[in-house]
C-alpha cells in the first residue's frame, strides 16, 4: 500500500478499502488518551465526521491549549520535517494540514502493525 495521499479524504478512503479504518480510529482514540486529551470518537464514526471532529479538536488545541497540542504531536509522532513544511496562512488552514499529518502518521502505524504482526 502506498502511503502518499493528496488529502485526508483520499487517505480515509484508502483506509476503508484496506479494511484499516476501524483500527485507525482506535489508534486515534488511544493516542489522544495517552496525551490526556478527550476526543469524542466511536468506532462507528463516518470518515467525513472523523475528519471534521479531528480538525475541530486540533483547532481548539492550537487556540486554547498549545502545550497539549505539542504533546499530542509528540505522542502521535508526527515527523518534525513534515510539521515544519506547513504553510502558515491562518489557524483553520493549519488545523486542516495538521489533521492530515496526524491521520497520515496514524494510518502508517496501523498499516505497519497489520503488515508485520
Amino acid at each position: 500500500m502506498v502511503l502518499n495521499f493528496s488529502d485526508s479524504t483520499e487517505l480515509l478512503a484508502t483506509a476503508e478499502k484496506a479494511e484499516l479504518y476501524n483500527k485507525l480510529v482506535a489508534q486515534l482514540i488511544k493516542d489522544f488518551g495517552l496525551a490526556n486529551i478527550y476526543i469524542d470518537l466511536s468506532l462507528e464514526i463516518l470518515p467525513n465526521e472523523l475528519k471534521s471532529v479531528l480538525k475541530e479538536k486540533i483547532y481548539r488545541l492550537i487556540m486554547e491549549r498549545f502545550s497539549e497540542y505539542l504533546n499530542l504531536l509528540y505522542i502521535v509522532d508526527v515527523p518534525e520535517k513534515a510539521f515544519k513544511e506547513i504553510a502558515v496562512t491562518d489557524v483553520v488552514e493549519v488545523a486542516d494540514q495538521v489533521t492530515f499529518l496526524v491521520l497520515k502518521r496514524e494510518l502508517q502505524k496501523v498499516w505497519l502493525k497489520a503488515k508485520y504482526s
